[in-house]
């Protein structure tokens, strides 16, 4: 079995579905709330527990009921989490989910990530076979890097630059401001940097270089949340099973598909079956 895991962030969500985002001064009706574990960590470790049937969190908590909330809902969807505890309340964001498929999200607390001093099971890393990191101290990266293969987000990309570590794959949506990169921010520079386009698909560049179109959908687009995650996890499950960037990439394009047509973050992602690529 593939062993993958997430070294990164959990924010507690409460989702809105909503007609459309309100304008400044403008009262608007939900007609569907609803609350999860979610942020970049939360949704790539759900997606790679679906894909490699187990996987582990190493990530930090505040330490007030929703933290506890977090670690009950994650372990209800399978995922093992390691958790380290900061005297703080638990990071929340709201979060409007619109008719148009679009999430519009406020963040509420600072974002909390693990470090290396957390009693967190950091020596394990070295068998594992893929670790997603969105979030995290330097020396979390490094033990991040024993991996067989670490994939990440230019979210942590502070940490990212002071742990002088290579990554295999820096993803990021080229769209979105806070995930921008360019070459020079890494040095060692990633073996590849991956570039989401979401309906146009998206590019590669490094030690090759390509281009993929997006995967048609498995049904109608409900709301983008946790696409691009659920993309990176894939990925780094893909690369960690033995495949070729190219196929990687592949299955993440299906994963994002796939996540886009289910309400949230989970509940539209893709299951791989055992033994299934």
């Amino acid at each position: 079995m593939t062993r993958v895991g997430v070294v990164g962030h959990v924010e507690w969500v409460q989702f809105a579905v909503v007609a459309r985002v309100p304008a400044a001064g403008e009262i608007v009706h939900a007609r569907e709330t609803f609350s999860e574990p979610a942020g970049g960590g939360a949704v790539a470790v759900v997606q790679l527990r679906k894909l490699a049937g187990a996987a582990h969190f190493l990530t930090a908590l505040g330490g007030d009921d929703l933290a506890a909330r977090v670690v009950r809902r994650l372990g209800e969807l399978g995922v093992e989490v390691h958790a380290g505890e900061r005297p703080t309340a638990q990071r929340r964001t709201f979060t409007f989910l619109d008719d148009a498929g679009e999430r519009t999200i406020t963040v509420l607390g600072e974002r909390i990530v693990p470090r290396s001093s957390d009693p967190l099971p950091w020596d394990e890393l070295a068998q594992f076979d893929g670790i997603y990191l969105t979030g995290g101290d330097a020396a979390a990266v490094r033990a991040a890097r024993a991996a067989r293969v670490l994939v990440a987000t230019p979210r942590a990309i502070e940490a990212l630059a002071a742990s002088g570590v290579q990554l295999d794959v820096l993803v990021h949506s080229a769209s979105d401001p806070g995930e921008a990169y360019e070459p020079g921010m890494l040095d060692p520079a990633p073996r590849f940097v991956v570039s989401t386009r979401g309906a146009l698909g998206g590019s590669w560049t490094g030690e090759t270089s390509g281009s993929w179109k997006a995967t048609p959908l498995p049904g109608p687009p409900v709301d983008s949340y946790g696409c691009g995650d659920s993309f990176a996890a894939a990925l780094a499950f893909g690369l960690g099973s033995g495949m070729q960037l190219a196929q990687a990439i592949e299955l993440g394009a299906r994963c994002g598909a796939a996540c886009l047509c289910g309400r949230g973050p989970f509940a539209g992602q893709l299951v791989l079956e055992p033994g299934a690529r």
